[in-house]
């Protein structure tokens, strides 16, 4: 099980470098733009779910392999799942037109300070979820 372990980290990290390409396209030779487009947006979601999915994973295989999971920890893992869905929809508000800065056809999207301390909160509480997942249930000792 260490290998699957081992994969949770490689998909965090991947996770990590989706996000960063998406906040900073120059690092892949695109040219950057004034403030955040719909695909950066899009991408540092992907990215920051990538890397609470490779946490999970992490978790799980090395510490809870062999046992099932308990009450707690689904709920750890509903809440970051929970998290990352409004994160989205949070960041995505003003392309959805439910923002508070309305886009119109001669005007870009615009990504506030609202919307960054809510994908902050939000990630914040993934991050929780999988803090819970990890601090509830009995280790499972390795079978040799």
């Amino acid at each position: 099980m260490v290998r699957v372990g081992q994969l949770g980290v490689v998909t965090g990290l991947l996770g990590l470098v989706i996000t960063l390409i998406g906040l900073f396209p120059g690092l892949i030779a695109f040219p950057p733009t004034p403030g955040l487009g719909v695909m950066q947006i899009l991408l540092v979601n992907f990215g920051f779910s990538i890397v609470v999915f490779g946490g999970m994973i992490y978790v799980k295989f090395m510490f809870y392999a062999e046992s099932r999971l308990t009450l707690a920890q689904k709920i750890g893992i509903r809440l970051s799942l929970t998290g990352l869905v409004i994160m989205a929809v949070i960041s995505l508000a003003d392309v959805l037109n439910f923002g508070s800065n309305l886009r119109s056809l001669n005007q870009d999207i615009l990504f506030g300070p609202i919307q960054m301390v809510g994908v902050l909160v939000f990630l914040g509480v993934a991050s929780l979820g999988i803090v819970i997942f990890a601090v509830s249930g009995t280790p499972s000792l390795p079978s040799e």
